[in-house]
């Protein structure tokens, strides 16, 4: 029996049942609150979760991506790049290899973790104590931490649906911009009265939130809520981009060349997967690729196809045609 809640779906799943419904595919909602719908044409059925978990993936490859240690040990063996590293699993051991990252950039990540929870960035000049505080703030959401070299460039998704890459997307952390009158907090208020921004993945973007991370990021630059940027000026309010986070997106679809496009098939191929969001950092991308101008950062498993629809610049991607054609329908 269909879901007749007044749950509203969110946006990816709302994009997939448009195009369905627009090839005559039969849509039950069976549970608007989880995002579980069926699709049937004919003799076929599918039934998909979130839009993009679907049968085309077998249990045990969401399992893999979820665990960045292990995807991170299948990669290297693949002759993929990944970032230089270690794990650790308390914060003790954490301080005995500070003398290893402490002239470096590093990244500090919980082994299981989504949406860039319990990850800190550390970059020029860091102390120890940010270091710790780092180590601790991940050990919070898992018992064993990735501690990793950071590596420079820009960072990219890239949507591969089976052998092929959809879209790709550059993101930027939550920000907002001067204009030599306002405060931070009431920049971000009147950013968050744009309709395109919400909650719980229902719009293009979330709304930015003034918690404790931004406000820390804040104080790493000296500046607090209260602080007015000067006019033009963009001020950063995260290290990381997620748009789950506030961040925003520009399409790089039709700019960066092939071959990263063929990097980020082959690392979902390596780990059996058919639906996957790459994360790729990239120095140049009009670069042909080495062994030191691009790393791979993450594969996440149930990656949102919307903000590859929408992106806060750039053109629609249409990726749930694709999807739909790859499910069969």
């Amino acid at each position: 029996m269909a879901d007749i809640s007044n749950e509203k779906l969110e946006l990816s799943t709302e994009i997939l049942i448009k195009e369905a419904r627009n090839r005559n595919i039969q849509v039950d909602i069976l549970d608007a609150g989880d995002n579980f719908i069926r699709l049937k044409k004919g003799d076929k059925v599918e039934y998909i979760k979130q839009a993009t978990k679907t049968s085309l993936d077998s249990y045990i490859a969401p399992l893999i991506m979820e665990n960045k240690l292990v995807t991170k040990i299948i990669l290297e063996e693949n002759g993929f790049n990944v970032p230089k590293g270690i794990t650790i699993k308390s914060k003790e051991e954490a301080e005995t290899h500070w003398k290893d990252f402490c002239t470096k950039g590093v990244v500090i990540k919980p082994k299981n973790t989504n949406f860039g929870i319990g990850i800190t960035i550390l970059l020029d000049n860091y102390s120890k104590e940010q270091y710790i505080k780092g180590v601790e703030s991940a050990l919070e959401h898992d018992n064993t931490v990735l501690i990793e070299e950071y590596v420079p460039g820009k960072e990219y998704r890239f949507l591969v649906l089976g052998d092929e890459v959809a879209g790709i997307l550059h993101r930027i952390p939550a920000n907002v911009e001067g204009d030599g009158i306002h405060t931070i907090e009431e920049l971000v208020e009147e950013k968050n009265k744009n309709p395109i921004r919400g909650e719980g993945h229902l719009t293009p973007f979330e709304k930015i939130n003034l918690g404790k991370v931004e406000i820390d990021f804040l104080a790493s630059q000296g500046r607090t809520v209260k602080d007015i940027p000067k006019e033009g000026e963009t001020v950063y309010l995260r290290e990381n981009s997620n748009i789950s986070t506030g961040g925003e997106s520009i399409d790089f679809t039709d700019d960066i060349i092939q071959d990263y496009k063929d990097i980020a098939v082959g690392t979902t191929k390596a780990v059996g997967a058919k639906i996957c969001g790459v994360d790729m950092i990239i120095q140049d991308i009009y670069a042909k690729p080495n062994a030191n101008n691009h790393s791979i950062i993450e594969l996440n498993f149930n990656p949102a196809i919307y903000i590859h629809d929408l992106p806060y610049v750039g053109k629609n991607r249409y990726v749930e045609k694709k999807l739909l054609d790859l499910l069969g329908f």
